[in-house]
């Protein structure tokens, strides 16, 4: 989303408080701090970070990279447990209520977003339509190697706000929040969370808690690129993060860590873009003017 820590801090300072039409966020604090003023370079000292092992990642060199983050971090002043697994590990593993959640609420979200649109010029009304749309003009929208099916929008369109979707958010709730990240930040005395970003996905999004994450390494330049599944997994300079995340509304203290690390590393320069990649023109250009 952003270049910098600093930037994802201003963006998010903008862009967070309570919003009528999404009812999780009616929970949060009333004041929504700034959270530049997070941007601290001694932000770890201090600090009691745990790694939930079970979430790492089969890549080697991810693994690597991500052990000698350790080091730096832990050299920044921070105490690093190693390893604190989430009590609920195991369940979430067999847990398909992530799925459940994801398709029913793509589906809702889908149509609530075209229902909102002003003007839709190709006639589609919701997921129904937008799937029909596709099999109409297959040629453009289907287009191989990279998307040939709508196995996943088919799902989702197959799904009802039901009881088992509901049960399944409660579920959700119990493994990530209560007997998860929660649980694991009680048990171990814990500030926040550290793992490599491939792993951190799942557990914070299941538990609805903030996840931060900068850059950590770079895939070899020999790596094998991997095919087209519809997109890639794998390939020569893939880059690869390190995250923290935190319980509920923790944002500011993760962004704190999250730029101590960053300033303290600088990993993002250490693979730049091709030069055509590079932007010539930045912000500062266009709004000085």
């Amino acid at each position: 989303m952003c270049r910098s820590v600093a930037d994802a801090a201003t963006i998010l300072t903008v862009i967070a408080g309570r919003d009528p039409l999404d009812n999780f966020t009616l929970a949060q604090p009333d004041v929504v701090p700034d959270y530049t003023k997070a941007l601290r370079k001694d932000a770890l000292k201090g600090v009691r970070l745990g790694i939930p092992r079970g979430f790492s990642p089969g890549n080697q060199n991810i693994i690597a990279a991500f052990n000698a983050s350790v080091e730096i971090i832990r050299g920044l002043g921070a105490t690093v447990i190693d390893p604190t697994d989430f009590p609920s590990l195991a369940e979430i593993r067999a847990s398909g209520n992530e799925t459940i959640v994801l398709d029913t609420d793509f589906k809702v979200d889908v149509n609530r977003y075209i229902d909102g649109l002003l003007e839709v010029p190709t006639g589609v009304k919701d997921l129904a339509g937008l799937i029909a749309f596709n099999s109409a003009h297959a040629d453009e929208e289907l287009v191989p190697p990279f998307w040939t099916d709508q196995s996943i929008f088919i799902a989702s369109q197959n799904t009802t706000v039901n009881q088992a979707y509901f049960d399944a958010l409660a579920a959700d709730k119990d493994l990530g929040q209560t007997r998860g990240i929660d649980a694991t930040l009680k048990m171990f005395n814990l500030d926040a969370l550290l793992l490599p970003t491939s792993g951190a996905s799942g557990p914070a999004a299941i538990a609805g808690y903030p996840l931060v994450t900068v850059p950590l390494g770079f895939q070899p330049a020999n790596t094998t690129l991997s095919p087209a599944q519809p997109t890639r997994s794998m390939g020569p300079n893939q880059p690869f993060g390190v995250s923290f995340m935190g319980t509920a509304f923790s944002e500011f203290k993760l962004i704190g860590y999250a730029f101590a690390y960053e300033q303290a590393t600088h990993n993002r320069l250490k693979q730049l873009a091709f030069p055509e990649a590079i932007p010539k023109t930045q912000l500062a250009d266009i709004i000085g003017k």
